[in-house]
């Protein structure tokens, strides 16, 4: 291998060491004095929220047919160190006005759903990415994302329930912006092809994804976690209907693509998320899942042909048109539904409209900014123990047989 690329062997078991015992010494000064409390949310759902982001997104990631190791692998690295990171500053703000204790419980669902946004991102540099790199960009983007939401929270008064479903807006454009900063790919390799097994594994990521999407959405639901459940259900259904019918209607031979059920299904438990607790009849939750499940098939044809050549962005899960487009539909309809609901009371309905606008534009702005700046960092000669060529390999990391 060319001296410009470093063995990874050389500097990932340490950083993940120093990492680890960095969060030890904080959790002893920081957690040490937790008892036994009463907890918000109920064991049942925080399992839903931890099977969905391990397992639902860890497959969900296997389509490429030399990288299944390294999805899953990866995937769960990041997510343990991640977690961990994310309680430690969910505890540090605490000292930050305004002051609010959590019980262990809350804390970790939150860790855990904060980290759906790295695990978004990851699919925008799949396989183009070395742990060391993988392992920064967690960190980084965690602690961004934390500071995000404790902004909207602080300043905007934007609910925890509502700030929480940013995760998507800000994982699909935060890996927008850093893969933009890799290497496109051969259009000659065949590497970042997918297989029919393959496509199995990442289509049954996609059904954990589906099934357990309502409780993703109702977990920091204060009072209407039914009603969440209800029209999360409705709109996923919608959704996954409407991929199957536009997934025949826009292939040359008349056959279901894969690749669009993988987004299409999911598209409406993104769009939803911001509203699902407040939509009043489930007919509008199935209207948000049609429309996202529209935004995304067709998104995926024309991002992939038009806008990412343009902007030389190689999206490797496609979590753009997957994540990135229905979270941006389902920001805009909670709006449109909030100018419904209070339009009798114009002075607070303009207050409603500007600080949700607000968030939206922050969460996307950081993203991009941050994701694009974390993106040149990774590309240090420091970081990158990977060439082109090595792209979408397994070999390069684990031990494989065949």
């Amino acid at each position: 291998m060319s001296s410009n690329y470093r063995n990874f062997r050389t500097s990932v078991p340490w950083l993940i060491l120093f990492l680890e015992a960095v969060f030890i010494v904080l959790f002893y000064f920081l957690f040490s004095e937790d008892g036994a409390s009463r907890s918000s949310i109920s064991y049942p759902a925080f399992k839903d929220v931890n099977h969905m982001v391990i397992f639902g997104f860890g497959f969900f990631l296997t389509f490429l047919k030399r990288y299944g190791f390294s999805s899953t692998g990866f995937n769960l690295l990041i997510i343990v160190l991640g977690v961990q990171c994310s309680a430690l500053i969910e505890g540090l703000l605490v000292f930050l006005p305004p002051r609010e204790n959590e019980d262990p419980l809350k804390r970790i669902t939150k860790a855990a759903v904060s980290m759906t946004a790295v695990v978004i991102s990851t699919g925008a540099v799949l396989g183009k990415t070395n742990p060391v790199q993988l392992i920064l960009m967690t960190v980084v983007e965690i602690i961004v994302f934390d500071m995000s939401r404790w902004i909207n929270k602080t300043f905007l008064q934007i609910p925890d329930n509502i700030n929480m479903m940013h995760v998507h807006l800000f994982g699909a454009y935060f890996g927008l912006a850093v893969s933009s900063r890799f290497s496109e790919p051969s259009p000659r390799t065949e590497k970042n092809a997918s297989t029919p097994k393959s496509d199995l594994f990442s289509m049954l990521g996609t059904l954990f994804l589906w099934v357990f999407w309502p409780s993703f959405n109702s977990v920091q639901a204060v009072n209407d976690k039914s009603k969440a459940i209800y029209n999360t259900y409705f709109a996923l259904a919608a959704s996954a209907v409407t991929a199957f019918m536009l997934s025949v209607l826009t292939t040359k031979d008349g056959k279901f693509r894969m690749t669009h059920i993988h987004s299409g299904v999911l598209a409406g438990g993104v769009t939803v998320g911001y509203a699902a607790h407040s939509i009043e009849y489930p007919w509008i939750a199935m209207i948000l899942g049609l429309l996202a499940s529209v935004v995304a098939v067709l998104g995926s044809y024309c991002l992939q042909r038009c806008l990412n050549p343009a902007l030389k962005i190689h999206d490797t899960s496609g979590i753009h048109f997957t994540f990135g487009l229905p979270g941006v539909l389902g920001a805009v309809a909670h709006v449109v539904l909030l100018v419904i609901k209070n339009w009798t009371n114009l002075p607070r309905l303009g207050y409603l409209v500007m600080v949700h606008v607000g968030a939206f534009c922050l969460t996307i702005s950081v993203a991009l900014l941050i994701g694009f700046i974390t993106g040149l960092i990774l590309n240090l000669k420091p970081f990158k123990t990977v060439p082109v060529s090595k792209y979408f390999e397994d070999q390069f990391y684990w031990e494989v047989s065949f």
